[in-house]
């Protein structure tokens, strides 16, 4: 079965053989929450820094994670877009630092906010109380998503 006959026997009728931008995107995120769900799972079976109580902990996690790391990369691209405006080499400078900044210092915050909303329900622990873990957990997310869309990008 070819990408095209799949996805007309998923969708309705009325939709077959046109998709519009909301249902690509839609499919994007979702993707990407799997993507997500899947290496928050196997990072909590496999590795003892990572404790994740149950699946429904882990798919409300990686929904969370989704949601919080596009907000950070929205941010972070409104302000380099905001230094890549300005002349000079200073601006250069405080795009780079602000960016790294944002990064960097996003990382804590979300894992700030998954402590407050999930609680002991998941728990990252290790060096530096767990954010050497929660940070190699990201890297590994952004990997797998990249990963996936080189394939699907390969396969077009």
């Amino acid at each position: 079965m070819n990408a095209e006959n799949f996805l007309n026997s998923i969708l309705p009728k009325e939709t077959a053989g046109s998709i519009t931008n909301h249902q690509l995107l839609f499919l994007r995120y979702t993707m990407a929450v799997l993507v997500d769900l899947t290496v928050l799972s196997f990072f909590s079976e496999f590795w003892k820094n990572v404790f994740i109580e149950s699946f429904s902990v882990a798919f409300f996690a990686a929904l969370l994670l989704q949601i919080l790391l596009q907000l950070t990369i929205a941010f972070e691209h409104r302000l380099a877009n905001y230094f890549k405006a300005k002349p000079g080499l200073i601006s250069k400078i405080m795009r780079f630092f602000s960016s790294w900044a944002v990064l960097f210092f996003s990382k804590l915050i979300i894992l700030r906010i998954l402590n407050i909303v999930l609680g002991d329900k998941i728990l990252f622990t290790g060096a530096f109380h767990g954010v050497v873990a929660f940070i190699v957990v990201v890297f590994a997310i952004i990997i797998f998503e990249q990963i996936i869309i080189r394939i699907y990008n390969a396969l077009s």
